[in-house]
């Protein structure tokens, strides 16, 4: 076995590398972004359709003494490590002009800031997203740039909302004005695309024996993973352990077969695909967590569903669509049916932030190292409105923010001011981004 700390970095098996987490014992073998001994910043930024219903989401109190609303309650575990940040817009996400066709431009606008131009065509047209924007500076050094997930297929053409494409109503973020970067919706192609090493032939012939043997990628890199054992210390070898674990389970749940319809209506999914729409977000964030833990990546986007979305809720007992039901018209058992999506959806974030702050991540967690976003471009879903959005932020971004509070802005102060600022943290100096006007203030 060479002992080079660069080739450490990773277990290797046919066809396979297998990233390591943060080890103290490996620290001079990794690019981290600032010194050999302090884990990377990260991004990432979740997105949710059809608005929220806001009474049931926004703190009554200002500041760090506010009781968390109904819809967020299943985030008390982390309240401190959160921002919950109130008046903010996206103009661009209005008409503007342009007619009906709020949600495909609540996603396109979401990360750009940037009015979408108005087509079903292939001449779309909106912005470079964030995400992109960071993955250019923080993704320099990682396998991927950046990390496009979502939990509902998508098509890149087409009418789906009004005259808009549905690119805009599938896709977050944008590489270029005219390109989004597609979302992987399956689990299995994600974790060979973060856990594959090696030649295409290579990744093919261990996925075929794994397949045909019924064994786990770990056991491909079992040798590796010994002797590398042995040259840790206590601390690391439990931290590593940990890790591996994590990874079994993951990749048990990627593998297993699947017996229930993913949704009412649908077909059964494919292979790798959870049937359980909650297992099914919880497994995309968990496989989030892991490009983060091991460094694949320092960006992500995250839909949790496509704008606009109609997607049933049976385990809630909510039979009717996500879509038609954020048009309540002020119905009290459509309010109470559109509340429980919402809170679903949270409880599911939820498991996403605490996997992130329940893994050591140098002398604080992956959630300290991080600064999430989760959303919507739209407030309400039955007014249609793009301002007092239902923003909040998640993780200490390094010290960079003051968490634990909620903040209520001036009215129509811009979300992209949000990024702007993120990435001024992160040390992307730009002067603007979008239709931004500055950096937020009151984070610190």
């Amino acid at each position: 076995m060479t002992t080079s700390l660069n080739r450490r970095t990773f277990l290797r098996g046919l066809g396979t590398a297998l990233s390591l987490p943060f080890l103290e014992g490996l620290a001079p073998a990794r690019a981290f972004a600032s010194t050999a001994s302090q884990p990377p910043l990260r991004m990432a930024f979740l997105f949710v359709p059809n608005g929220i219903h806001m009474p049931n989401w926004t703190p009554v109190a200002e500041g760090r003494h506010f009781e968390l609303p109904p819809t967020l309650a299943p985030l008390a575990p982390v309240r401190d490590k959160l921002l919950i940040l109130s008046g903010l817009a996206h103009d661009k996400a209005r008409p503007n002009g342009d007619g009906p066709g709020d949600h495909a431009r609540s996603a396109a606008t979401f990360l750009t800031g940037t009015q979408a131009v108005k087509t079903a065509g292939k001449d779309t047209r909106v912005g470079i997203s964030v995400d992109q924007v960071a993955a250019k500076f923080l993704g320099r050094t990682t396998k991927l740039p950046s990390l496009e997930l979502g939990c509902e297929a998508g098509r890149l053409s087409g009418d789906c909302d009004n005259g808009y494409s549905c690119a805009y109503s599938s896709n977050i973020s944008w590489r270029t004005p005219s390109n989004p970067t597609t979302k992987e919706i399956n689990p299995r192609l994600v974790f060979e695309r973060l856990f594959g090493g090696g030649s295409t032939i290579d990744r093919s012939q261990s996925q075929a024996k794994r397949n045909a043997e019924r064994i786990s990628i770990l056991d491909l890199v079992a040798d590796d993973a010994r002797q590398l054992r042995r040259r840790l210390g206590k601390w690391d070898q439990q931290k590593l352990d940990e890790y591996l674990n994590g990874v079994r389970e993951i990749e048990k749940q990627i593998t297993q077969p699947q017996s229930e319809l993913f949704l009412e209506g649908e077909v059964v999914p494919p292979r790798g695909i959870p049937a359980n729409y909650g297992q099914y977000v919880q497994l995309m964030g968990d496989l989030m967590a892991l490009a983060f833990q091991t460094d694949q990546t320092r960006v992500c986007t995250f839909m949790f569903a496509n704008a606009g979305s109609g997607n049933t809720y049976p385990m809630l007992d909510v039979k009717e669509g996500h879509h038609y039901l954020s048009h309540h018209q002020n119905d009290e058992e459509k309010i109470e049916k559109i509340a429980k999506i919402n809170l679903y959806h949270v409880q599911l974030l939820a498991h996403v932030l605490q996997r992130l702050n329940s893994t050591p991540d140098g002398e604080g967690t992956l959630l300290d190292n991080t600064m999430l976003v989760y959303g919507s471009a739209i407030g309400d879903g039955n007014l249609h409105n793009h301002d007092d959005l239902p923003i909040l932020v998640a993780g200490g971004g390094q010290r960079a923010f003051n968490t634990g509070r909620h903040i209520r802005y001036q009215e129509e102060t811009p979300l992209m001011n949000l990024y702007l600022t993120m990435l001024n943290q992160a040390g992307v100096q730009l002067d603007s981004l979008g239709d931004s006007t500055g950096l937020l203030d009151n984070l610190a």
